[in-house]
């Protein structure tokens, strides 16, 4: 082999080497964390963690599927702001690039909350949630971001709102819940995603609203993004559908952080 032949082979394995190592550090470092919105309730789909009800039509594992992002997926169904400090946040680090959630629907029983309305009426209940949004949530969040923010310190947090449900009209998803219901529950809903768009921003985070990807998609849409009321699988009722993971969630993120 020539000298020629010898400093080219060198070159090229010089070259592919720092290419190597640029893709290596190019790789975003993904933490997913947050509620059963986030997990993947509402796909009918556990099969990445039965426990946490966590699966593949999440938005969080479409997201780095597309972006081609290391995910560390820790959301989990039935999480309270406690259970993110306690149990999800030990999963970033100062490596983490970005962080995704939805939480505080849970520490004011929202999913509870609409199932009451389809069963046997929830006026009470939606007074004492709208009571707890305006009294009680704000410091859980704080408490919470703040936890992000120390195990985080490099990342990108985006968090997502919940989307209003209804669409002022009735059908056989939404059933036992009347009009005035539905309204109350938007509204609830509202409260809900102004708080948490408060307390994201106080702690420098970015706020996600999903409901202008959710348009025309209600529960008694044809095209449905929230599943309604599922008689055999309480869990999934009121949640996603893969379709609102995959065209209102994973877009919504996008618009903001490409």
């Amino acid at each position: 082999m020539s000298r020629l032949h010898r400093r080219l082979l060198s070159l090229l394995s010089a070259c592919a080497l720092v290419l190597a190592l640029a893709g290596t550090a190019s790789a975003e470092n993904y933490v997913a964390m947050g509620d059963s919105y986030s997990s993947g309730v509402g796909a009918f789909s556990s099969n990445l963690s039965s426990s946490c009800i966590r699966n593949t039509y999440a938005y969080p594992y479409l997201l780095a599927q597309q972006r081609g992002s290391a995910l560390s997926f820790v959301a989990c169904s039935g999480a309270v702001t406690g259970d993110v400090i306690n149990n999800q946040v030990g999963a970033a680090s100062s490596s983490t690039n970005l962080v995704t959630i939805t939480i505080g629907g849970n520490d004011v029983g929202f999913a509870d909350l609409i199932i009451a309305c389809t069963t046997w009426g929830c006026s009470s209940q939606i007074s004492d949630s709208n009571a707890q949004i305006a009294n009680q949530l704000g410091p859980k969040l704080d408490a919470t971001y703040a936890a992000i923010r120390s195990h985080a310190p490099n990342a990108r947090v985006v968090v997502l709102g919940y989307a209003r449900p209804f669409a002022n009209r009735t059908c056989s998803a939404a059933t036992g819940v009347t009009l005035s219901e539905e309204s109350a529950l938007n509204n609830l809903t509202d409260n809900l995603n102004a708080k948490i768009r408060e307390r994201a921003q106080a702690a420098g985070f970015t706020f996600v609203d999903v409901n202008p990807y959710w348009a025309g998609h209600d529960v008694c849409s044809s095209s449905r993004y929230t599943n309604g009321f599922v008689w055999y699988s309480a869990t999934n009722s009121y949640h996603p559908t893969r379709d609102g993971y995959r065209y209102g969630d994973v877009p919504a993120v996008r618009a903001i952080i490409g």
